[in-house]
């Protein structure tokens, strides 16, 4: 096992500077630091996180909660379509927290109904902090007024240890929006999410301000909502399809959204755009397989996860405030949207 002592020897400094550098500590030159991680690197050494907490009687384990409710296993809805999108968040949290000195610690078992039990058991761990993906109402109003700094990533959360990381939502949906109106679109569907989900909110009112200021009054016969798996979706789509006409474009809450509303659509004979023109929003990597390409609105998941973990260490290091993250987005044009046909003009 290398040793701290072999970097230390390698790098040309001594054991206090490498420990100083693995804390951050602003006592060590940018030079020295640079030496340092290069020689961790070269030689594989991997701290010992647990004897660092020790020391230092402050922890740097990060606590991360995703996709469960009170009390569900968080790992048990993982495979589902709708948590697709977050896999990359995930990777992203990893890579940054591990750059940043700290490890991540994924509470599996369930502490029954209440939340405060949550935030009690977070506390028994001795965690540095929390990142909460898609988390319990319940659990943000009481993360919100502890002492455990937290970040929540796509749900609002603010407080004196408390913030959070979201994608701009009302932007994306207006730039899809605006996109299929300069192509002549009037009548557009909007299948989403469940707006009590604030993406899902966001996401309809963005659509719904571009329509008004276009002088479009909004029919609420084409807005449907669905929960964000690609089966509900689908099946969101087949109802719409079979009571309203005279459509000529979808807006779809999210990517695998759209996957579902391609099929639907295809049974029922309709080209996309020929037809029918859709536009889906994430930009997963899957869009660029699908028949047409999907045109969508990309989201920074590398900036999301890394944003969050990067907001986290500031609050927990005292070096920053809480203050929210908010990311640009990105209409990325691909072939499933194009001008209204000459016949349904």
């Amino acid at each position: 096992m290398v040793t701290s002592e072999e970097v230390a020897r390698l790098a040309g400094v001594s054991r206090a500077t490498v420990s100083r550098a693995l804390n951050g500590s602003a006592r060590v030159s940018d030079e020295a630091r640079e030496r340092v991680h290069s020689a961790i690197a070269a030689l594989g050494y991997e701290p010992d996180v647990i004897a660092q907490s020790l020391v230092r009687q402050s922890s740097r384990v990060i606590a991360v909660s995703f996709f469960a409710e009170d009390n569900e296993l968080p790992l048990s809805r993982l495979g589902e379509t709708a948590q697709y999108f977050y896999l990359n968040v995930l990777k992203n949290i990893e890579s940054e927290a591990i750059s940043l000195g700290y490890d991540l610690l994924l509470p599996s078992r369930p502490h029954g109904k209440s939340p405060e039990n949550y935030v009690r058991s977070l506390q028994t761990r001795r965690v540095a902090g929390c990142i909460m993906l898609h988390a319990a109402n319940s659990r943000t109003q009481v993360l919100i007024h502890s002492p455990i700094p937290t970040v929540f990533i796509d749900k609002m959360g603010q407080g004196s240890h408390a913030t959070y990381v979201k994608s701009d939502n009302i932007d994306g949906a207006r730039q899809a929006t605006e996109h299929l109106l300069s192509l002549g679109h009037r009548r557009i569907a909007f299948l989403i999410g469940q707006t009590t989900d604030l993406a899902g909110l966001e996401r309809l009112l963005g659509c719904q301000q571009v329509l008004a200021q276009a002088g479009i009054t909004p029919d609420p016969g084409l807005v449907r909502q669905s929960g964000w798996n690609i089966e509900e979706a689908y099946e969101a789509a087949r109802f719409l399809l079979a009571e309203c006409h005279g459509f000529t474009a979808i807006v779809a809450g999210s990517d695998f959204m759209a996957i579902g509303i391609l099929r639907a659509l295809s049974e029922q004979g309709l080209r996309v755009p020929d037809d029918v023109s859709l536009v889906g929003f994430d930009d997963i990597d899957l869009c660029q397989y699908t028949v047409p390409p999907l045109t969508t609105v990309r989201q920074d998941r590398a900036a999301m996860g890394r944003g969050a973990v990067q907001r986290l260490v500031a609050i927990i290091e005292g070096i920053q405030e809480a203050s929210p993250l908010i990311l640009p987005t990105r209409l990325v044009v691909r072939r499933s949207t194009g001008p209204v046909s000459k016949e349904l003009h």
